[in-house]
């Protein structure tokens, strides 16, 4: 049960639709038994069931003087039903809760109720002596109207004759009821029957039933004139939205006008207060017009499929009319009736709101209303259905405060679904053919809606990569598109291709459908900052460039970050960083931050237990540089000092390691070499960390004594094979820089080619042309020789 209430002259029940089905079965139950409400029983006794499915329950509506409710005073109503339902093939009943109700309004001296399937009328059995009649004539006749109802008869009256009189147990053997309460003489009448009639009032259709009772005592004779007329008009909606009900003014004496109130779902308003709320009410040709605003509260609205969508509104108008007639005798009628609208059109709209610079269709379908759902969509003849699994689009519900709502479509253009056709003058169109499925509910009827919106791209994008920190290094994925040729892939100003990628040692794979670039941690194109003992950031970017132009238009920027127990970096502004494992190069019990490059004030900048992180200048801290053809090699060493120990402070002697680090860089490359202590360079240097055996007591100077000097590797020779020579060693990072070419350089020498790098001398090398500048490197090489 969703809902039990008591009006001011019914009792209603309404339950679920969905548990009582489309022909639902209610017994109305008293002290004598349980009592099948059927159609006919329910027009004679007094009951009205209705099924909405609208809101989605069936109403049961039970008139106060119906036939099993208990009547105490004519004040106090109670109300006993049964409820049977089949479930499971078995027919299973539930009793419903007694509800007792009490008016809440006094009772007129006459009422009529014109319900959907009857009419009722009850009048005061204290009969009222008409004007013109004097009162003490008619005390004599109490005791016959107080006599039993079997001594009663009833002559019908129709439009053109009066019937002949009959018992009241034959009347109700016809469908008639007949009911006398404490106070109050009550005649109920289903629509339809003989002795009703109907005729047209002012154009509107009307079904009266006049019944006349009367009983004889003896001389004495009582009548009761008892009368029901309502109006069957059906209702008609116009152009403006409204939906007009109409019925005469005059079906009833009226002497001073009438009042009326008026609602929808039972609950009435008065006039003045329903004009406020949009209804129109007047009188035009002695007939009462009620005008129903479409959107009236109360009212329901249901969408339908007929080749195309439509919708219909329903309004349970409630009415109520009060009459006083020239004997001041008031009397109330009151009508219960469902208005519904034929279908009118109920269009739904899709919108394209798509922008370019996102990349990506936006479709809104719109005006969608609340009984109808998305069920699935047809994309380029694909259907995926509501709700989406696993997808790259999405469909988002927007809901709306009138009742609707609407469906928002994205879809990548670089999704497989959308169809892209591409041509030099018109660019690229992307093109995505939508066809809506919709579900009218609770009948499940579909409705489709097609759309086919075009994306028209002229100022296509760069391409642009997805990219991923991995434990190695950094990975890059490009999705390929019609219009990528329009431009070229560069690391730095070199053009990314698979004999790039061999040389510096990046791995590509190319497909039709992507392009997939994973970039080892120390390859040549990256930038690291931060570098410290617990690791640094690398940056690595990747450059979109005109087909035509070489211009830069766009770019792939990722950082990542990394840790690494040593590293040596080289960078084009002439710094060397070293992050070097100092395990086995200091006494046991030594501290690496006591260590020094060959100058001893060059100290490590950071420290831990075991490593030691040095940054500093290539031509500082008495660095030695080594010059060939083709490249300059600059090298420092690490060295464990024992000064400055307390004397309770022991270390032994047991070093085992040399750490000896270099930086080489191609002279070809070079823009400036230590210029007035500048240095830049094209390239980063190739960096190497050296361990090597070597005896303890070389490990623990303080001055600066420059050791033997190493063989230098070019930047193209493998350090792998250095390495298995001399020790371990760790390859070089190359941090790109900005840099700026000068027009001269100056270049520090000596006879033999090996000095410290900071030496006050200097060779000046004056703006030379590439090939002067070879030849002037292979005669300072011989030079050496």
């Amino acid at each position: 049960v969703l809902r039990m209430e008591c009006h001011d002259r019914y009792f209603m029940i309404a339950v679920d639709i969905s548990f009582t089905g489309d022909e639902p079965h209610f017994e109305a139950v008293d002290e004598t038994g349980a009592y099948a409400i059927t159609q006919q029983y329910a027009a004679q006794c007094g009951y009205s069931i209705n099924v909405h499915p609208l809101p989605g329950h069936v109403e049961l509506r039970a008139s106060y003087f119906s036939c099993q409710t208990q009547n105490k005073d004519d004040e106090m109503f109670t109300f006993n039903f049964n409820l049977n339902v089949t479930q499971e093939g078995k027919e299973v009943t539930y009793p419903l809760q007694d509800k007792t109700c009490s008016p809440s309004l006094p009772w007129s001296p006459r009422e009529v109720t014109c319900e959907t399937n009857y009419m009722e009328v009850s009048v005061r059995s204290e009969v009222t002596c008409p004007s013109g009649t004097r009162k003490d004539d008619w005390n004599s006749l109490k005791p016959a109207h107080r006599s039993t109802t079997s001594d009663w008869q009833v002559m019908f009256q129709t439009d053109d004759e009066q019937l002949p009189p009959i018992n009241i147990s034959d009347a109700r053997k016809q469908g008639y009821a007949f009911l006398l309460t404490e106070g109050r003489l009550v005649f109920r009448a289903p629509y339809g029957q003989p002795e009703s009639f109907s005729t047209e009032v002012n154009g509107v259709p009307v079904e009266t039933v006049h019944a006349t009772i009367f009983s004889r005592q003896s001389w004495v004779v009582l009548m009761v004139d008892l009368v029901a007329a309502c109006s069957m008009d059906e209702g008609l909606y116009n152009e403006s939205g409204y939906m007009l009900w109409e019925t005469p003014e005059m079906l009833y004496p009226n002497l001073d006008g009438q009042q009326i109130n008026v609602g929808l779902k039972g609950q009435l308003v008065a006039q003045p207060v329903a004009e406020e709320r949009g209804y129109i009410m007047g009188k035009q040709n002695n007939t009462i017009q009620i005008c129903i605003p479409e959107n009236a509260e109360g009212r329901y609205r249901k969408s339908a499929v007929e080749d195309d969508l439509y919708e219909f509104y329903v309004y349970h108008l409630y009415l109520e009319q009060i009459l006083v007639d020239e004997d001041r005798v008031e009397t109330r009628i009151r009508s219960l009736r469902t208005l519904a609208t034929p279908l009118l059109p109920s269009p739904i709209f899709a919108e394209n709101q798509t922008v370019l610079e996102e990349n990506m269709f936006t479709v809104y379908l719109g005006d969608v209303p609340e009984d109808v759902q998305l069920a699935a969509v047809h994309l380029n003849g694909q259907e995926f259905t509501v709700p989406l699994s696993v997808s790259s689009f999405i469909i988002t519900k927007v809901v709306h405060s009138n009742n609707t709502h609407g469906y928002k479509l994205k879809v990548p253009f670089e999704d497989p679904v959308v169809l892209q056709q591409f041509s030099k003058t018109d660019a690229l169109h992307y093109i995505l053919n939508i066809n809506y499925t919709l579900t009218v509910l609770p009948e499940k009827d579909l409705y489709y809606h097609m759309e086919s919106v075009v994306a028209l791209v002229t100022d296509v994008s760069p391409p642009q990569f997805d990219a991923v920190c991995t434990e190695s290094g950094i990975s890059f994925k490009l999705d390929h598109r019609p219009f990528d040729y329009l431009w070229e892939i560069t690391i730095d100003s070199d053009l990314l291709t698979s004999e790039l990628a061999d040389q510096h040692g990046y791995i590509i794979s190319n497909d039709s459908d992507s392009l997939l670039l994973e970039v080892p941690l120390f390859s040549r194109g990256y930038e690291y900052k931060n570098v410290s003992l617990k690791g640094f950031f690398g940056t690595f970017e990747i450059i979109m460039r005109d087909l035509e132009t070489s211009e830069v238009q766009g770019s792939t920027i990722k950082t990542c970050p990394f840790s690494t127990t040593e590293l040596i970096m080289c960078s084009t502004d002439g710094r060397i960083t070293v992050v070097a494992d100092l395990a086995l190069a200091i006494p046991n019990g030594g501290n690496p931050a006591r260590t020094n490059l060959r100058d001893k004030y060059c100290g490590p900048k950071e420290t831990d237990g075991s490593r030691a992180l040095f940054s500093f200048s290539l031509n500082s801290c008495g660095s030695t540089v080594k010059l060939n053809s083709e490249n300059v090699t600059y090298e420092n060493e690490i060295f464990y000092s024992k000064k400055l120990l307390r004397p309770s402070q022991v270390v032994s002697d047991n070093a085992k390691e040399r750490v000896t680090m270099q930086c080489t860089y191609p002279l070809s490359g070079l823009h400036r070499l230590f210029s007035v202590h500048r240095f830049e360079s094209d390239a980063a240097g190739i960096g190497s960390l050296l361990h090597t055996t070597h005896p303890a007591a070389g490990l623990q100077s303080d001055t600066i004594q420059p050791t033997s000097a190493l063989t230098t590797t070019l930047a193209t020779t493998t350090l792998a094979a250095t390495r298995r020579a001399t020790g371990s060693y760790k390859p070089a990072l190359h941090p790109p820089s900005r840099y700026v070419k000068v027009t001269r350089f100056r270049y520090p020498t000596n006879t033999r080619f090996r000095y410290p790098a900071n030496a006050n001398y200097r060779y000046i090398w004056p703006t030379l042309n590439k090939g002067v500048r070879q030849s002037l490197q292979t005669k300072l090489n011989a030079a050496h020789i």
